[in-house]
């Protein structure tokens, strides 16, 4: 899943070297949170969140044989 991301949001950004996962994991929850240079916020969000909401349902959609929840988080 983390390289899913991670493709995708390379795809998106000016500065690919500088996007990182970090992944929190527990009982119920797997939180990839992903962060990008300061530049490229606005791209990976994009207009109204429609990116990132796009990007959040294709990595829900890819992990629905997986029992645990997934999020992911745009930090920057």
């Amino acid at each position: 899943m983390k390289e899913l991301i991670l493709v995708i949001a390379k795809a998106l950004v000016d500065h690919p070297d500088d996007v990182r996962i970090q992944v929190k994991d527990d009982e119920r929850s797997t939180v990839y949170e992903l962060s990008v240079h300061p530049d490229d916020v606005g791209k990976v969000i994009g207009k109204q969140g429609r990116i990132a909401k796009a990007m959040r349902t294709v990595v829900t959609s890819a992990s629905v044989k997986s029992s645990k929840r997934v999020i992911v988080d745009i930090v920057s």
